[in-house]
């Protein structure tokens, strides 16, 4: 499968994962877990509610209290939003969607044959750095790449005859660690400037006004640097890591624990996702890629022609696309299009759908596969909304900003200080706009103060945001990435999608403190007229 030997003594690193695996999968199952965490969270915003606690957000006039669950208020809040709290939560209404899409491209046989088309003739070196580079930059598509990339990965490297779970892993790694940069312009860029805004408008200081672009230089090189990381840890930690343990490299089937390869998988109607990957493309495949490719150019131009329209729909108040709009808030929907009418088309093209009630039983099956997830999915609902109504999110931010400020950080040491809280509240708040929406709330201004720009606290911020992200159960993709896995090894469990993260964690945060620190050093712009500090 690879070059490294399945033989080769254990190192140092194997050993600390292989404990960080069984410390891991000593946690109860996902469901179960969170079950306990939102009672602790329950019982602990109680206790805080009884003795008092309260929070005070710089810029807010009123302190917030911690509102506790076991209250009158806790028990409204539960009874009824209960159903709410599961439906919507983000990542489901995220993942259903686009794996409906994603799932027909996928058992039409249209991503296999694309794949196969593409990297057939690739070199096999060259794909953990293709991987590192499309998971660094896969922000672009905002939290569609934890669910899009890493099993899009996992066939690349399956045909090209290497380890697949390293695909998957990696692909997850590169899209999360990496999740806050991107060679291109991303929504996440204007929802990030939005809020800086917003909060450096409290002062009357004046600072340069953060845009969309404000850390565009600095995205570029944190991107190129950690692509290359990724392709490093991918090929040289990873997926020799996957050999020596002799992780299974092959599908089973859920149901029974055979090899989901061959007639074992086949159902009523074509799976073409059921037989092994074969590097030949067939007439009947470039058919069907032909009419996919045709179809995808048509539909881009009718998008760009409703988008770039005067008066489009997409367009927001003042007729321009930034910091918001529809289009900016249509990502899910463009990215179910990408994939959903090229794959009609395909399967059309090279009749793997002969009739229409084909379509809605593939799209089936890739739910069936998400089963899982979906009941999951109220659980960590329900975890995730009383976690925010109780407030502990802003009590722990800004109790995290005077513990800095109580032990005298100045300087750039603060600057680090600030990135390791990041990190640190990212363990427990894994949405980039919650955690900054209360960490800007209390850093741009005592950062302003100290005279540093806005857009360079938003940079630094990028850093703290990213890399602890894949190693915490409570980022609700890492469900999803264990779903995957455990179609190869049906036992798995978090530890062993903790401890395959690990590796990537550590290198990610310390390469992009390098960059920040270089940036800061020779105080280069962080972007087009976004200097380090404020002022000449």
């Amino acid at each position: 499968m690879t070059d490294a030997s399945p033989s080769a003594p254990p190192g140092r690193l194997d050993r600390a994962l292989d404990w960080i695996e069984r410390t891991g999968n000593r946690l109860p199952e996902p469901f179960i877990l969170f079950a306990w965490l939102t009672l602790v969270v329950a019982v602990l915003s109680s206790a805080m509610a009884a003795f008092g606690v309260t929070v005070t957000i710089p810029g807010e006039a009123e302190s917030t209290p911690v509102r506790g669950a076991f209250t009158g208020a806790g028990l409204e809040f539960f009874f009824t939003g209960l159903a709410e709290n599961f439906i919507g939560f983000p990542p489901l209404r995220t993942v259903v969607t686009i794996m409906l899409a994603v799932g027909l491209a996928e058992r039409t046989g249209m991503l296999a044959a694309l794949i196969r088309l593409a990297f057939s003739r690739a070199p096999r070196w060259l794909l953990p750095y293709a991987l590192g580079f499309i998971g660094v930059s896969g922000s672009v598509m905002a939290d569609s790449a934890f669910i899009i990339i890493p099993p899009l990965a996992a066939i690349v490297f399956r045909a090209a005859g290497r380890h697949p779970v390293a695909g998957l892993i990696g692909g997850f790694a590169a899209a999360g660690a990496g999740y806050s940069t991107s060679l291109l312009v991303t929504s996440l860029d204007a929802l990030f400037a939005g809020i800086t805004n917003s909060v450096a408008a409290t002062l009357p200081m004046a600072a340069t006004t953060v845009t969309p672009i404000s850390n565009y230089f600095f995205n570029i090189a944190s991107a190129i640097v950690l692509s290359l990381l990724a392709g490093v840890i991918i090929d040289r930690v990873v997926e020799p890591g996957l050999v020596r343990s002799q992780f299974p490299d092959t599908e089973v089937d859920a149901d029974d624990g055979k090899a989901a390869t061959g007639p074992a998988r086949q159902e009523q109607g074509t799976d073409p996702m059921a037989e092994p990957v074969s590097a030949t493309v067939t007439p009947a495949e470039r058919r069907g890629l032909r009419a996919a490719g045709i179809t995808l150019l048509l539909l881009t131009v009718a998008v760009l022609v409703l988008v770039l329209v005067p008066g489009s729909p997409l367009r927001n108040d003042t007729g321009g696309y930034l910091p918001e709009s529809p289009l900016l808030d249509s990502v899910v929907t463009l990215v179910f299009l990408a994939f959903f009418v090229p794959a009609l088309a395909y399967g059309i093209g090279a009749g793997s759908i002969r009739r229409g009630a084909d379509v809605p039983m593939l799209m089936g099956r890739a739910l069936k596969d998400l089963s899982g997830f979906i009941v999951l999915a109220f659980i960590l609902g329900q975890f995730i909304a009383l976690f925010a109504w109780t407030n502990i999110g802003a009590w722990l931010a800004v109790s995290g900003a005077q513990l800095l400020e109580a032990i005298g950080l100045t300087g750039y040491p603060a600057i680090l200080g600030f990135v390791v809280l990041a990190s640190l509240l990212n363990l427990f708040i894994v949405s980039g706009s919650s955690l900054w929406t209360l960490m800007a709330s209390v850093f741009v201004p005592l950062f302003l103060l100290l005279g540093y720009e806005p857009g360079f606290v938003q940079g630094a911020f990028r850093v703290g945001d990213a890399a602890t992200q894949v190693m915490t159960p409570l980022n609700p993709y890492m469900i999803v990435l264990l779903t995957f896995v455990r179609r190869y090894q049906p036992s798995a469990g978090l530890g062993t999608v903790i401890a395959k993260m690990v590796p990537f964690v550590v290198p990610f945060w310390l390469a992009w403190v390098a960059i920040l620190t270089v940036f800061y050093a020779f105080d280069i712009p962080l972007g087009p007229g976004v200097d380090v500090r404020v002022g000449p």
